[in-house]
């Protein structure tokens, strides 16, 4: 059956478009030319929302400045609203990955919010005479500062789930510190047997490499805030009031809950992509430490009989289509390869930041695609990681509290009373012949009994003291 159609032309000539289409001509082309990734921007829910929060912004401005009638501004901010609150994602189809900088997001949005206008004020879709997507809804607007502007107010969108889940992983490492603060265990440097610790100091450090980077990313946040709302082309403002930029920023900050401040300099910021890459750097950031954890975590539940079997991680699946009884470590796992791809995203925005050449950079839609790749997967990495992994761990105590009592490292802390060549000798012939140090220590005389003991009680061995 052939689909009803109505025709739209552009500067290239006319073309028919999908006649219940809310977009027009301008996403054809860009439908036709970007088949790349089969991921429209409609499927970034805070994308969508941010370009309809700008585009109200806008509208409210040029209405209040005199440039927008009453009438089509009305119909511009009822429908921007409705896309904010998440009405017809679904047509917004461009692919996230485009070239022109972003240019056929901006129309795309244009052409919806432009054709559910005219539906509210009684015209058929595409009636542009009436109300058009360039001449109304992008009034005193451009690519270049609609696109990063919104770009940015999504990102902050999108982090607040992040920074939330981020949140719940610290404060579940946080409990597990606390429940394991009284296990005594052998710490490790360089994967050799080191001093003794608690698997609770263990966990806290967990703990606190979540605070310190959850207190990064709000810092990032920071400087995502600044906007060229109002810059237009190149940053001159082209096209617009002189009171424009000021009071777009001001109605979209109130839209939007969030604090934003327009740019010092137009001109520098509409091609400066330095506050993507700060950002990208703190996901990376975020995503080295998470992996480092997670090798913590699967090295420490290795085995169980011939790995180090300190601890149990909750068994989640079967491990193994041929070996029985397998159980694998499968959240860590996928929490490293959440990690080794947000480490790539960074290189993908770094190179592209410096992509950018003189007034502009063209390549803000990679840079988009990578950063909510990043801030989407770590926060369902941090979910699952919390939820059926790290709640669940249980530590195996009988087992540790015995490699404690045998171990030739237990030698460092009689440093101060026997000396070091002292107690390197203990720490060998323990090793050698599987016998204690402090039973060596006793037998060759080099402290009593009860000093010994008072030496190498847990509290003792785990903190500094007076010696």
């Amino acid at each position: 059956m052939n689909r009803p159609t109505r025709t739209e032309h552009d500067l290239l000539g006319e073309r028919e478009v999908p006649a219940d289409a809310y977009w027009g001509i301008h996403t054809l082309r860009a439908l036709e030319n970007y088949p790349i990734t089969g991921k429209t921007i409609g499927s970034y829910p805070e994308l969508v929302r941010a370009l309809a929060l700008v585009k109200q912004a806008a509208a409210r401005a040029n209405h209040k400045l005199g440039q927008l009638d009453a009438t089509r501004h009305q119909a511009i901010e009822d429908a921007c609203r409705e896309i904010a609150e998440g009405r017809l994602h679904n047509q917004f189809v461009v692919d996230v990955i485009q070239g022109g900088a972003g240019t056929s997001t901006n129309m795309n949005a244009n052409e919806v919010i432009a054709n559910l206008a005219l539906e509210k004020l009684g015209w058929p879709k595409g009636h542009y005479k009436e109300l058009h997507p360039i001449n109304h809804v992008n009034m005193s607007q451009s690519t270049n500062d609609v696109y990063p502007t919104a770009l940015k107010l999504a990102v902050v969108f999108a982090i607040q789930g992040l920074l939330d889940a981020m949140e719940r992983l610290r404060a579940a490492f946080a409990d597990k510190a606390t429940e394991f603060a009284d296990v005594l265990k052998i710490g490790r440097t360089q994967l050799q047997d080191a001093v003794p610790m608690t698997l609770g100091q263990e966990f806290s450090t967990y703990a606190v490499m979540m605070g310190e980077d959850i207190a990064r990313l709000r810092e990032a946040i920071a400087l995502i805030q600044e906007i060229n709302l109002g810059a237009t082309a190149i940053g001159t403002g082209i096209n617009t009031d002189i009171r424009y930029a000021k009071m777009a920023t001001e109605f979209l900050s109130e839209l939007a809950g969030v604090r934003l401040v327009p740019a010092e300099n137009l001109i520098e910021a509409t091609q400066d992509t330095g506050s993507f890459v700060q950002l990208s750097g703190v996901l990376k950031r975020i995503a080295c430490k998470l992996s480092k954890i997670c090798n913590d975590l699967r090295l420490l539940s290795s085995g169980p009989q011939a790995g180090l079997n300190e601890i149990n991680l909750p068994e989640r699946a079967a491990g193994s289509s041929i070996m029985p009884g397998k159980v694998n470590p499968i959240i860590p796992e996928v929490v490293n390869q959440i990690a080794f791809e947000v480490i790539g995203n960074d290189v993908t925005i770094t190179m592209a930041s410096e992509g950018g050449q003189l007034q502009l950079n063209a390549f803000e839609p990679i840079i988009g695609h990578s950063l909510f790749k990043s801030i989407e997967h770590l926060e369902a990495g941090c979910r699952t990681l919390t939820d059926n992994c790290v709640r669940g761990i249980t530590a195996n105590r009988e087992l540790l509290a015995e490699r404690v009592r045998t171990s030739a490292g237990l030698a460092t802390a009689l440093n101060p009373y026997i000396g070091y060549e002292n107690a390197t000798w203990a720490a060998r012939e323990a090793l050698r012949s599987g016998r204690s140090v402090a039973e060596l220590v006793l037998e060759k005389g080099l402290m009593d009994k009860d000093a010994l003991e008072r030496v190498l009680r847990p509290e003792v061995l785990t903190a500094p003291r007076h010696l």
